[in-house]
């Protein structure tokens, strides 16, 4: 064999075996060049935005941003705001009203359906439905439901009823828990769906033996069953915390934060201050400390749940 071709056939299995290093080094990374852009893509515009609103916290930013650092001047001002003050202590009500009530309800339609009654799928499907609404679509429907004039109220006195009066959604003293009404009706189907796989889960012969006991259907569910459902328990807790929480859209619709601030949350309050009253510091140390409650409860819940999921395993 000549030089000329020795050459010839170097060049032509080297890029063979380059092609070759090629695709192997693709087979071996598929899944981690396939997630790369998505992860490029949130570094950027979710927590490169999140570190960035974080500084603006601390700076002077008022209308636009300044980057001049001030220290805890922002959040000072943040708290001596009566309306962040109010929109905090309403969301805490909020919170406590939207868990309890959504909680017990969806466990009843929960138990309910576990009765293997007919129509159990139509009825599940009913009870889902409004689940598959946004939260502008209910608060502006339960608006209208709630209205003096166009709801409950003028419909009770079309029927005789004159001096009948529901003005919950004007009043500053009830406002607040109109958007607790708004949001129940529409979690509660999804909460009922989680306590009924949390029921499904259960065995049978817990409740057979129980039978056999001598024990009745509310002594079971008190005793055996509700305390089995701890873990789904602890998980509505945390979605329902969450979604409390972040709840911008349902207010926005039903009562924009009125009458006089009654309603107001963080998220409305964050989102006035930053786009309707230009101030862009006040709004971001708000944020800040929305997302610092968030953390505080999904954080010790990831920690708990994987500590008993490595438990588990081990």
């Amino acid at each position: 064999m000549d030089m000329l071709s020795l050459k010839s056939e170097i060049l032509t299995v080297r890029p063979s075996l380059e092609t070759g290093r090629v695709r192997t080094f693709i087979g071996r990374h598929a899944s981690q060049i396939a997630l790369a852009p998505s992860v490029a893509i949130a570094s950027i515009f979710v927590y490169g935005f999140m570190l960035w609103t974080a500084y603006i916290s601390f700076s002077a930013s008022g209308m636009l941003p300044d980057y001049h650092w001030v220290g805890l001047r922002q959040y000072y001002n943040l708290w001596s705001n009566p309306i962040w003050v109010q929109s905090a202590k309403n969301i805490f009500v909020f919170t406590f009203l939207y868990i309890l009530l959504t909680t017990v309800v969806g466990l009843f339609l929960a138990i309910l359906l576990d009765q293997k009654i007919r129509a159990e799928g139509a009825l599940r499907l009913i009870y889902l439905y409004p689940m598959a609404l946004s939260f502008v679509v209910t608060g502006t429907a339960w608006k209208w439901i709630l209205n003096p004039g166009l709801g409950i109220e003028r419909v009770l006195r079309n029927w005789g009823w004159e001096d009948f009066r529901f003005d919950w959604l004007v009043n500053p003293r009830f406002a607040l828990y109109t958007v607790v009404l708004a949001g129940v009706w529409q979690a509660s189907g999804f909460v009922m769906a989680l306590f009924l796989a949390g029921l499904r889960g259960i065995d049978e012969d817990l409740m057979k033996a129980a039978r056999l006991d001598g024990a009745g259907g509310p002594s079971i569910y008190r005793r055996i069953i509700i305390p089995l459902l701890g873990p789904t328990f602890v998980t509505v807790a945390v979605v329902l915390v969450q979604q409390a929480l972040r709840t911008f859209d349902l207010v926005v619709a039903l009562t924009n934060g009125g009458p006089a601030n009654s309603t107001q949350v963080p998220a409305t309050f964050m989102y006035k201050q930053t786009f309707e009253r230009s101030q862009l510091g006040v709004g971001a140390a708000s944020a800040v400390m929305i997302f610092m409650t968030i953390l505080a409860i999904v954080v010790p819940y990831l920690y708990t749940s994987t500590r008993n999921a490595s438990d588990e395993h081990a």
